[in-house]
C-alpha cells in the first residue's frame, strides 16, 4: 500500500505565502506525475500544477507567476510554493501521485493525499 501524507496548510492574510508538502512513502518502486489539485465547496476538483519525474512543470492559469511544484525524488516528495495568495485560493489541497507499486506488475496506481485547508482572508 502508498500513503501520501500533506502538510503546510493554514490560515494566512491576502498577499502572503504558504509552502504545501506531500510525502509518500509505502511500497513505492518509482513515481511517475506528481501534483497538487484543489477543491473549494460547490465547485469541482481543479488540477493547480503537476510535475514530471524529470522535472517538467505545468500550472493552473489563476496560479501562473505565483505558485512555484517542485519534487525531491529522493525523498518522494513533493512541495507547492504558494506567494502572493489571494482568497479566491482558498480550497481543500489534494497531492496526487501516479505510482508504480514494487512488486507489483508496472501498471501505475492513482493515489490521493487526504487534503489540507487553505484559507487566505481578505
Amino acid at each position: 500500500q502508498v500513503q501520501l501524507v500533506e502538510s503546510g496548510g493554514g490560515l494566512v492574510q491576502a498577499g502572503g505565502s504558504l509552502r504545501l508538502s506531500c510525502a509518500a512513502s509505502g511500497r513505492i518502486f518509482s513515481i511517475n506525475d506528481m501534483a497538487w489539485y484543489r477543491q473549494s465547496p460547490g465547485k469541482q476538483r481543479e488540477l493547480v500544477a503537476s510535475i514530471t519525474s524529470f522535472g517538467s512543470t505545468n500550472y493552473e492559469d489563476s496560479v501562473k507567476g505565483r505558485f512555484t511544484i517542485s519534487r525531491d525524488n529522493a525523498k518522494n516528495t513533493v512541495y507547492l510554493q504558494m506567494n502572493s495568495l489571494k482568497p479566491e485560493d482558498t480550497a481543500v489541497y489534494y497531492c496526487y501521485a501516479k505510482v508504480i507499486p514494487r512488486n507489483s506488475d508496472g501498471v501505475p496506481v492513482n493515489y490521493w493525499g487526504q487534503g489540507t485547508q487553505v484559507t487566505v482572508s481578505s
